[in-house]
């Protein structure tokens, strides 16, 4: 199971050649509330519809998100703090709590989540297909 991060969804957006290269993982992809959130809102004009439609097409974790996850989130924040880490997405730290709880793993082009797999049992994949 693996959930792509906004900072791959911007980049597949972008760059569809970088998708095409994914296309045999579409069967693993899942998303969940945070990361629909986050890409949606950041579109702007044509592709927005074409977007939408793909991203709810996609199997969704944690819907709706449970308040242990905003907790689990505050957790992961406060300890990266403890460790001298500073998040600075409270989005990112829920959307670890979820990928963590589901057993997911997150692909991501975001270095805070190479962070959060430092001092959680998250998974991470920041590398494209070549």
């Amino acid at each position: 199971m693996i959930l792509p991060d906004t900072s791959c969804w911007i980049d597949w957006v972008r760059n569809p050649d970088l998708l095409a290269q994914t296309s045999s993982l579409f069967g693993e992809f899942v998303t969940c509330g945070p990361v629909l959130q986050e890409v949606l809102q950041g579109l702007h004009g044509g592709p927005y519809p074409r977007v939408r439609e793909s991203l709810l097409a996609i199997p969704l974790i944690a819907d709706p998100t449970p308040l242990d996850m905003f907790l689990r989130a505050a957790e992961i924040y406060r300890e990266g703090r403890r460790r001298g880490y500073t998040i600075r997405s409270a989005i990112d730290c829920l959307i670890a709590a979820i990928a963590i709880e589901h057993g997911a793993t997150v692909w991501h082009k975001d270095r805070y989540f190479s962070i959060i797999a430092r001092y959680t049992p998250l998974r991470v994949r920041s590398e494209y297909l070549n």
